[in-house]
């Protein structure tokens, strides 16, 4: 009986994140505190991670019990219908279902865990570590942050000012864009960090 009330809690708090998410609501704080991104390359440390499911287009549900929020990349919260892959949609829902896809694809390769390098972490209630994660897929390392970024589901993060957090993901942002992939095929939809964003950050 533990074990199913434990379940099920997990269950309505991951339906209670993606419900607000699904309303153009990104429930996961930013950063308290700047990020140490430079220790991704002059001092990676991994821990093993087993995500529960997604909360966002960006974030999941660790089974320690504290939200995973990726740094690099930044889901989609436009609730305005677009078409994707041949259905009616939003892309809200489009960055949801594509972390969600992600994340099994990351599991079934690691057997259900993969590891994340951890660049900071919020005080409070419930826990927010930001993080990087890693998975293997054809025999090489992927960047999760980096493969939504490139599918066309998600964004390359950005600071207030408007600067990509990793250079290299706003490059493989703009090599979705151009070959129209994912969110990016559908010609009316418009780069929530396009040039009056990066102008306005207070609008991001």
């Amino acid at each position: 009986m533990a074990l199913a009330a434990a379940v099920d809690a997990v269950s309505r708090f991951v339906s209670y994140y993606q419900k607000a998410y699904a309303e153009g609501r990104d429930l996961i704080p930013a950063p308290q505190t700047p990020l140490d991104v430079s220790s991704i390359v002059e001092r990676l440390n991994l821990q093993s991670i087993t995500p529960e499911g997604a909360l966002s287009g960006s974030a999941f549900l660790a089974s320690d019990g504290t939200v995973i929020k990726l740094a690099g990349v930044q889901g989609c919260l436009s609730i305005e219908e677009m078409e994707f892959a041949g259905v009616q949609t939003t892309c809200s829902m489009v960055s949801l279902a594509g972390l969600t896809a992600m994340l099994g694809e990351a599991e079934a390769g690691a057997g259900n865990a993969f590891p994340c390098h951890f660049l900071g972490q919020n005080a409070g209630a419930p826990t927010v570590r930001f993080a990087e994660c890693f998975f293997m897929k054809n025999g090489e390392t992927q960047s999760l942050s980096q493969v939504l970024i490139s599918t066309g589901v998600a964004f390359a993060a950005r600071d207030r000012s408007g600067r990509p957090l990793f250079p290299e993901y706003a490059q493989a942002e703009e090599v979705a864009q151009r070959a129209r992939v994912g969110i990016w095929a559908n010609p009316q939809f418009l780069n929530p960090y396009g040039e009056r964003y990066r102008a306005n950050p207070s609008m991001n």
